[in-house]
């Protein structure tokens, strides 16, 4: 991690090593390479590099596609890594069918120095909890595989119901979108919201899912006969600053209360509440590091109303407190972070 990124001498990108495992996916292979050479600092360095390596010597590696990929890098890149990340593989062998490493695998993860943060993208998990590395955290994959992840690793405790998971040094998504979120939560997690908003605007996605957001939604697209909570949403987000009822944005989709807190959950996998909880999150931190208001002020702007609640929000969702993190993204090192109950 870049310690000093006001000098030359001291500056060293984050490096992250992209594990690639026969059988592996395109699409998550390619997201950490998207998400993470995208971020520069303010003098246009970029922030991390990106490698991709085998547990072989450099050559082609299998997709689950038609085609194969040539990796340059070989399980030596795993000593350099300050981020390990594994995407999701179909050919795990035994790891997906006993739950135990290949010798070639086991001998390509003993590499990654102590302390390095590991990442994995739906059911790369796998890789982590047979080597070990989960044993009595929580963690989450797709949740299609989460019963079977659970049962031939009970000391893991699978939660099925999120996105991603932060439990410090070792990180774990579901499938496919659910890396972009994971990723981009880390270089928030890093460098703030305003390089991870950044980064999401020029990837062309939302800039963030919390990680407690349901994985399984049971609407994700909306019947384009039935009425959505988009324009709500759409409405309190320009009035963040103010009290915002439930039943003013009911009242938006001209729909009961009940109704559009069954129909808001159903579209984005939190109630509303907890959704303009996040948002207020989101803007106290985007005002946190890019202007120098008050933490009074920076309270009634995110719509939190006093110091004190803005405070115990943060704390609740950052580990931190208003002070300290700004304090954090000045400096320009990384964000504290916390293992979550």
């Amino acid at each position: 991690m870049t310690r000093d990124p006001g000098t030359d001498a001291a500056f060293r990108p984050h490096r992250v090593v992209v594990l690639a495992l026969d059988g592996l996916l395109p699409f998550e292979l390619g997201i950490p390479h998207r998400i993470f050479g995208r971020p520069k600092d303010a003098r246009g360095r970029h922030l991390y590099e990106v490698v991709t390596c085998s547990v072989r010597p450099p050559g082609p590696v299998e997709t689950d596609a038609d085609f194969a990929v040539h990796v340059g890098h070989g399980p030596e890149a795993l000593a350099t890594a300050d981020t390990v990340i594994v995407p999701a593989s179909y050919e795990l062998g035994p790891v997906h069918e006993r739950g135990v490493l290949t010798e070639e695998l086991a001998a390509a993860l003993a590499r990654i120095r102590p302390g390095t943060r590991l990442a994995s993208i739906c059911t790369g998990v796998y890789v982590l909890a047979a080597a070990g590395y989960l044993d009595g955290r929580p963690a989450t994959t797709h949740w299609a595989d989460a019963e079977r992840l659970q049962r031939m690793f009970p000391k893991v405790r699978v939660d099925a119901d999120v996105l991603f998971i932060d439990d410090g040094d070792v990180l774990t998504s579901a499938g496919v979108a659910a890396g972009i979120d994971l990723c981009l939560h880390i270089v928030r997690r890093d460098h703030g919201t305003a390089v991870a908003n950044e980064v999401a605007r020029r990837t062309v996605v939302p800039p963030h899912r919390d990680g407690g957001q349901a994985q399984y939604i049971q609407r994700p697209v909306p019947d384009p006969q039935q009425a959505t909570t988009t324009a709500a949403r759409a409405w309190a987000l320009g009035r963040l600053h103010e009290p915002v009822q439930l039943r003013d944005m009911a009242e938006q989709e001209a729909m009961s209360v009940r109704t559009f807190t069954r129909r808001f959950r159903e579209e984005t996998g939190v109630s509303p509440g907890q959704w303009l909880t996040q948002q207020r999150v989101e803007r106290a931190r985007y005002l946190l590091e890019s202007t120098d208001l008050s933490v009074d002020r920076v309270a009634r702007d995110a719509g939190f109303g006093t110091a004190q609640s803005m405070r115990q929000h943060l704390q609740a969702a950052l580990g931190v407190t208003p002070t300290a993190y700004r304090r954090t993204f000045r400096a320009g090192g990384a964000a504290p972070t916390r293992r979550p109950s």
